[in-house]
């Protein structure tokens, strides 16, 4: 095991509900063994939820809210925004000096929880997205004002069981929603485009969207792997005068780069947006 895993091998991990990206952390870390399953519980509104968590995973569940975060040292909020002043202020009371509290509801910014948490709380706030669901995932993680290095370093060994990490400040994190957080959609749109220019020139539908995802797949796992400037390995492809060539004049010719920047720009832009909205709802309904 690696020190990086060894942050979570004394502690005890309550997620406090039981969604999809709280599933993604689960079996993240039990299936690289960062955690056994009887140092993470989860909280959840929906028995039927709770009683699929237990049953594939083999940890404890639970519908108090309060109990979870008396018994967890490691708290991941993992609830709908709309929710957390709800379920925060309940469980308030219940966290220690040393607890951890690391966030994945989006938009809501690490003052407006720390506000409904006692003096000195200990949190990090995250951005990750959907593909961690395939523990392929992006997450840039924002220490809150009393948060440590270690407590840092837990939150970064905890979502790089579900993908890889970035640690920013959180003004940053607008630009991560622009760009890995809305990401896989203009991923999928890519993808869906690939494969519909498949079937045109004559591949089987099926055919194109599995050549189509795994060109995708490849090509990002090139670049991660070798490091090189993504230019770089684009002209590896490009020989004078060939296919490749003429795509991507057809591609320049279309905006393609230009509309993928305007693209990042525009979501992070909506995120500030919605960010506002979400701090200024919070900030009422605090008092």
């Amino acid at each position: 095991m690696g020190s990086d895993e060894g942050r979570l091998r004394e502690r005890k991990i309550g997620f406090l509900g039981g969604g999809n990206m709280a599933e993604a952390l689960i079996r993240g870390l039990l299936q690289g063994g960062a955690v056994g399953a009887g140092q993470v519980r989860t909280s959840d509104l929906k028995s039927e939820r709770l009683a699929y968590l237990r049953e594939r995973y083999g940890i404890e569940t639970t519908q108090d809210n309060d109990a979870l975060c008396q018994w967890a040292d490691v708290l991941v909020i993992a609830v709908k925004p709309q929710i957390v002043d709800r379920v925060l202020a309940p469980i308030s009371a219940g966290l220690g000096s040393t607890d951890v509290v690391i966030s994945v509801a989006a938009g809501v910014p690490i003052d407006a929880i720390e506000a409904r948490l006692p003096e000195g709380a200990r949190v990090i706030r995250s951005m990750p997205n959907t593909a961690a669901i395939a523990l392929a995932g992006a997450t840039a993680i924002a220490a809150g004002s009393h948060a440590t290095s270690d407590d840092i370093e837990i939150a970064r060994t905890l979502f790089q069981a579900v993908g890889r990490v970035v640690v920013l400040d959180e003004s940053l994190l607008d630009a991560v929603t622009g760009l890995s957080g809305s990401g896989p959609a203009y991923v999928m749109l890519m993808i869906e485009a690939l494969a519909d220019g498949g079937v045109k020139v004559g591949l089987g539908r099926d055919a194109a969207l599995l050549l189509a995802a795994q060109t995708v797949y490849g090509a990002a796992k090139l670049q991660l792997e070798t490091g090189e400037h993504p230019g770089r390995l684009k002209d590896m492809v490009t020989s004078p005068g060939g296919t490749a060539i003429a795509g991507l004049h057809t591609l320049e010719a279309g905006g393609l780069r230009r509309t993928l920047i305007d693209a990042v720009e525009a979501a992070s832009n909506r995120s500030a947006e919605l960010g506002a909205q979400m701090a200024q709802k919070l900030r009422r309904s605090g008092g």
